[in-house]
């Protein structure tokens, strides 16, 4: 019976205050509109980064490290020395490659796999010459781990899987050098190999830096770059039903190899602080709004508990108990919220729509705004959490009111 008293009390005071309560409304509707609005975009632009980190990026990497020179001499009861300590000109090479790609193949937790050689190229053409990377692959196995054939702007595929002499550019490299497929690149490699070789198609990711300075080429011809033989492998490459899962992977996959094993996260680790400073700083900055939206919140019942004080102790000089007021300003700041917090997530889905909708251009494509359903539940949830919280302090400040002491005023 008192429940529903509570409540009623509390809808007469919102109805009897309409700007009051709209001004509060409105201020938790902007606070939660940007608030979602900012975190959508920061979950896009991680979204984005992730994309573009995938692109060319195994989730999961085995290679064989540098290896610093040694002491000369080292033992406990001797003196150490070290004469000019550095990375020493140990191959690279990964003995046999291929059993080790079959074994981590076998993997029940790994999806695809692929062995690549990778080279320092120069791109010439006359006196132009452009520096770049190469990348020696099985061109299929390296499209169905990448799906690098979305990215095919000219030529194809298959055209290189069986060609020695074939080569796939960059968009950028064929603008600037004025070529298309089946011209013919001069391509020489940092060890003096250099090779005349026939463009058999073109792709362009969207990234400057993949576009401008990548090639592709066939496993042996990227061997005959580096003067290695036909069992020379730069590193292996492998993915995972879930990248996020991948380090746990990496332990997994020690067990199986000597060589280093390292998972995407440690090999972008710059690129995911860039993402975490900014999804921190877009959070702080939205939860602010939403705080001071609160505030506003807090301050109006406040002023009304101080204006209603007489009516409070007439409550509870009635029978009301310090719980039944709490009850019934912690109702107002709640339909208060609701309402605001409501508005505030449909203008939200609103803006991220449009946004979403916009064609910024390459290489970002549309604009990079995310909708997902966990950051509209927990922005709601965030919401009225923090309402119900400005109301409560009033609420309680009402709760201790002395009937006594009032009516002896």
């Amino acid at each position: 019976m008192k429940l529903n008293v509570n409540y009623s009390i509390a809808l007469t005071h919102i109805l009897s205050r309409k700007k009051q309560t709209i001004t509060a409304a409105l201020g938790v509707t902007i606070g939660m509109a940007i608030y979602l609005f900012m975190n959508s975009l920061s979950a896009g632009f991680t979204k984005y980064s992730r994309n573009e980190i995938f692109k060319s990026n195994a989730h999961i990497k085995i290679y064989k490290d540098d290896i610093m020179s040694k002491p000369l001499v080292a033992h406990k009861n001797t003196l150490t020395v070290i004469i000019n300590p550095q990375i020493t000109n140990v191959s690279k090479k990964i003995i046999n490659p291929e059993a080790l790609l079959n074994n981590v193949k076998k993997q029940p937790y790994i999806t695809n796999a692929i062995a690549q050689v990778n080279f320092d190229a120069f791109y010439s053409r006359g006196s132009t010459q452009i520096k770049g990377t190469g990348n020696g692959v099985s061109i299929m196995d390296y499209s169905a781990m990448f799906n690098f054939n979305e990215y095919m702007v000219a030529g194809s595929l298959m055209a290189l899987q069986d060609n020695k002499n074939g080569i796939i550019i960059g968009s950028s490299i064929s603008d600037k050098l004025s070529l298309t497929v089946d011209d013919n690149i001069t391509v020489s490699s940092s060890y003096g190999v250099v090779k005349v070789l026939k463009i058999v198609g073109i792709f362009s990711t969207g990234s400057d830096f993949n576009d401008s300075s990548k090639c592709y080429t066939n496993i042996v011809t990227a061997q005959q770059f580096l003067k290695e033989g036909p069992d020379f492998v730069s590193a292996i490459y492998a993915n995972t039903p879930d990248p996020d899962e991948s380090e746990a992977y990496v332990g997994m996959l020690k067990q199986l190899t000597e060589y280093t094993v390292e998972d995407w996260k440690t090999t972008n680790a710059d690129v995911l602080a860039g993402d975490s400073v900014r999804g921190l700083m877009m959070g702080a900055i939205s939860l602010s709004i939403l705080l001071v939206a609160g505030f506003g919140i807090y301050n109006i019942l406040n002023m009304t508990v101080s204006q209603k004080i007489n009516d409070i102790a007439i409550l509870k000089a009635i029978g009301f108990s310090g719980k039944d007021v709490i009850r019934i300003f912690v109702s107002e700041a709640f339909i208060m919220g609701l309402l605001g917090t409501f508005a505030g997530v449909c203008i939200g889905l609103i803006m991220v729509k449009l946004m979403s909708g916009i064609y910024v251009g390459p290489p970002i494509g549309y604009f990079p705004i995310y909708f997902e359903l966990v950051i509209f539940m927990k922005s709601f949830l965030l919401g009225l959490g923090i309402t119900i919280c400005a109301g409560y302090f009033p609420a309680r400040k009402a709760s201790k009111v002395d009937p006594v002491s009032i009516f002896r005023r």
